[in-house]
């Protein structure tokens, strides 16, 4: 048996003995191929790609650095504060946000052209957050057919055909969506957090209803990987009514937002 051979065996097989393990925020046991230490280290090796086919980061370390802070914040009241949590935009044009495993959250510059308030900022990074909490990408990868298991395993090694492994698994990752059940649990989650990190939850539902306005008048990317928010506008306003209509001085965020975002980006384009 090669060395390559060997080691991708054997990551099938480390793989293959996780079986299972419990989500963090339904307490549930779920079918998961793939311990939780890997989860970081994936996360890493693909991160550098992601941004790479994304555009890069944008070139603005004050935008960054008020883009994590914000997603520090939401972090901190998840279910899983221990991890290091990395926020960041990136230079594309496509109206999106993603997460990879480990804690590595993104979105997109079109995204944040259409965004207005720091609440709604910190709605779509709950929700990214959300989903690296509960490890739904790796959930969805365990569900998955065995070869993409064994693309993992190439691609964490150090050598050309890693590198070609590591391009190709990152647009696996760039187009694979979420169950409903998984989305409507990032959905509540992320609400969750972001009321427990003092924002207005309307900033969710907000920013809803300015993604299914973008869909009507054009196909946006967003909803390459998430569902439409049509059917997700309805519990989120109910959790919101019964959970939180008592809740009082919350943050909007309008000027922050101006200031840490709008006045450093070109304006939005007109549909």
């Amino acid at each position: 048996m090669s060395g390559k051979l060997g080691l991708v065996s054997l990551g099938l097989i480390l793989c293959l003995c996780a079986g299972c393990a419990v989500n963090p925020i339904t307490g549930q046991e779920e079918l998961m191929l793939y311990p939780e230490e890997k989860d970081v280290a994936i996360g890493r090796n693909l991160a550098p790609e992601v941004e790479k086919q994304l555009g890069g980061r944008i070139a603005n370390e004050n935008m960054q650095r008020y883009i994590n802070s914000v997603g520090q914040r939401i972090a901190r009241v998840s279910h899983r504060p221990d991890l290091e949590y990395h926020f960041a935009a990136l230079e594309h044009e496509s109206i999106n946000a993603l997460a990879l495993p480990g804690g590595y959250v993104y979105l997109t510059k079109g995204m944040l052209q259409n965004l207005t308030t720091e609440a709604q900022l910190a709605g779509i990074l709950a929700h990214e957050t959300a989903h690296v909490v509960a490890r739904d990408t790796m959930a969805a990868l365990s569900r998955k057919q065995a070869v993409d298991i064994l693309l993992i395993a190439v691609a964490t090694q150090d050598s050309p055909a890693g590198a070609m492994r590591a391009a190709q698994l990152t647009r696996l990752f760039l187009d694979l969506s979420y169950s409903r059940e998984d989305e409507q649990q990032a959905d509540l989650a992320g609400l969750d957090y972001m009321v427990r990190a003092g924002y207005d939850p309307h900033g969710m539902t907000e920013t809803m209803q300015m993604l299914q306005k973008k869909q009507e008048s054009r196909p946006i990317e967003f909803f390459s990987t998430h569902p439409n928010p049509a059917n997700r506008m309805k519990y989120l306003t109910q959790r919101i009514e019964t959970k939180y209509s008592n809740f009082t001085g919350l943050k909007i965020g309008t000027e922050d937002f101006n200031r840490g975002i709008l006045k450093h980006l070109p304006a939005n384009k007109v549909d």
